[in-house]
């Protein structure tokens, strides 16, 4: 651990660490692979976290057109996930569902890495 401005920062070597990687559902599978069918140029989604929220991240997902040399990329049943390398060690482990909640449809992350979300589930902190 080192300080930055009185903050403690953990340091991520990727020499240290084994990935998990990502996991898809059947489900979540399906709704990209939709996507991919009413929008031919779209290749995939990309996953990525961003500073947000009462916890501290949130999860961003957009429509992937072009690859970025940094991307990770993680495959089931023909749908692709892209994934930001320096995001990874955020969603390692985590597995992308979709499920239907009433009326509501949306992508559910399972991060096993995360250690509480805030109330409305918009955010987590590691």
């Amino acid at each position: 651990m080192q300080k930055i401005n009185n903050e403690k920062i953990k340091i991520f070597s990727s020499k240290k660490s084994s990935w998990c990687g990502l996991k898809m559902t059947h489900s979540a599978a399906h709704q990209i692979k939709k996507l991919i069918k009413n929008e031919p140029n779209v290749l995939g989604l990309r996953l990525n976290v961003k500073k947000s929220g009462c916890a501290g991240f949130s999860y961003k997902i957009e429509k992937v057109i072009n690859i970025d040399k940094n991307d990770q990329i993680y495959e089931y049943d023909g749908a692709k996930l892209y994934v930001p390398i320096e995001a990874m060690f955020f969603v390692d482990g985590t597995e992308l569902d979709y499920v239907k909640e009433g009326l509501n449809h949306m992508f559910k992350f399972n991060n096993p890495k995360a250690k509480h979300a805030c109330g409305c589930g918009e955010s987590f902190a590691l």
